[in-house]
């Protein structure tokens, strides 16, 4: 009997060191607006709170970990080269979806149509770091700072959310070991915990006992100052504002059924966020790993084609989860890196250049696909070259839907003009 691949098994020994970095960074606990993440095995999930309590819109960020490839997901059918690349793993031209005169969906994605066709959902291609990485650790820092040469460490949600100023307690929570990825690294605080209902003191659990608990705790600490004490604070503010999230069922709305994955269970998290209404103004998950050296397989059965069941199954079961609150939400999601055009040896993609990014919500010119396709080439190095810069996505969404200032989110950055026109403020 064939043994199959584990796809969810990193293969590259580059992916596993990044993950292990990822979990050892350190975070600290003092105050703000609030970001909060849940790790759900190979998927987490961070939460950024706006500065009234409440958010009328939400921007949720999907990182496709590990550099999904985009070529398979968004099929350049028309372009010659594609098939003559990928003998064994080219999707068939006649199983794409929503197939234009240049593109197509990988069949795996049908859970989406529904979105795609009533013009919610859009993909932009070829885009990317202007510069080729092809390190997963070194491409992910760069890509989640995305503020080329500057010393600071500070990432590009960090600076987003640090946009309001508030000092509010709930500024940045994350959920499960480690801390936040760099998208949210930054001097706007971060609170760790390991899920939803772990937001609460130790103590008493009788009626009023956790009152109580709190309430000693701040006679204790009062008057006193320091990063302990101010932490302290955060904490007590934290647990008392966020309980609202915990008194959120946990059971999904709408007759919406996630997958029993980690990416399905930290998107249900996700909306269940939503609908508590706290203020939750960005949400990140992060999903992998996509690093697929090896048998990416066919539409029938392979790494790729099971990855992207589970994300087209997630993503639409959370928009139908949130029902009428997905009128609030945008979904982008982004990848560290795209694969190679040609297919190795062993039935997979090694590290490429450019990617596929999908727009799924509220303010999506959808239904069609944007960029400028630079054609592909057949040499064994081979990229898809990039035309559209990531962070001119980006910042078409963040300025859209939030009314952010792109300078600000992305320093030094020069928006393209005309825009791509993806995005509406509506």
């Amino acid at each position: 009997m064939t043994e199959i691949p584990d796809s969810n098994a990193p293969c590259c020994d580059d992916f596993r060191a990044t993950s292990r970095r990822g979990f050892l960074r350190g975070s600290v606990a003092v105050g703000g607006a609030a970001l909060v993440g849940v790790a759900h095995g190979t998927a987490f999930t961070e939460t950024a709170y706006a500065a009234t309590g409440t958010a009328d819109r939400v921007l949720v960020v999907l990182s496709m970990r590990g550099a999904a490839d985009g070529l398979s997901l968004v099929v350049p059918h028309a372009d010659p080269a594609y098939y003559a690349a990928r003998p064994s793993i080219a999707v068939p031209a006649d199983q794409l979806l929503a197939r234009d005169a240049m593109f197509g969906l990988h069949p795996s994605l049908a859970p989406l149509l529904p979105l795609w066709q009533a013009g919610r959902m859009a993909a932009v291609h070829a885009t990317g770091l202007p510069v080729p990485n092809r390190s997963h650790f070194s491409a992910m820092e760069e890509v989640e700072d995305a503020d080329p040469g500057s010393p600071e460490r500070i990432g590009w949600l960090n600076r987003l959310v640090g946009r309001n100023g508030t000092g509010s307690p709930l500024e940045a929570i994350q959920y499960g070991g480690g801390v936040p990825a760099m998208a949210v690294t930054g001097p706007q605080p971060t609170l760790a915990s390991s899920d939803v209902d772990s937001v609460w003191l130790a103590g008493p659990t009788e009626p009023d006992g956790a009152a109580a608990r709190r309430a000693a705790l701040r006679t204790a600490w009062a008057g006193s100052s320091g990063p302990l004490a101010n932490g302290m604070a955060a904490t007590i503010d934290v647990v008392d504002e966020f309980a609202a999230v915990r008194a959120v069922p946990a059971a999904p709305g709408h007759g919406a059924t996630y997958p029993a994955d980690d990416l399905g269970k930290a998107l249900a998290s996700a909306a269940r966020t939503i609908r508590a209404d706290v203020g939750a103004e960005v949400i990140t998950v992060d999903h992998g790993s996509w690093d697929h050296h090896t048998w990416i397989g066919t539409t029938a059965s392979g790494n790729l084609t099971s990855m992207a069941q589970v994300f087209a199954r997630s993503v639409a079961a959370f928009f139908t989860d949130l029902g009428p609150l997905a009128d609030r939400v945008t979904l982008v999601t982004i990848s560290e890196f795209g694969r190679r055009v040609v297919e190795n040896a062993n039935g997979g993609l090694d590290h490429g250049h450019g990617n596929v990014m999908f727009l799924i919500g509220a303010g999506v010119r959808g239904g069609r696909y944007y960029g400028t396709w630079p054609g592909l080439t057949r040499t064994s190095d081979a990229d898809l070259l990039v035309t559209t810069d990531y962070r001119q996505v980006l910042g078409e969404v963040v300025t859209t839907r939030l009314g952010a200032s792109s300078a600000q989110v992305f320093p030094g950055f020069s928006p393209q003009d005309p825009a791509l026109g993806a995005m509406s403020s509506l």
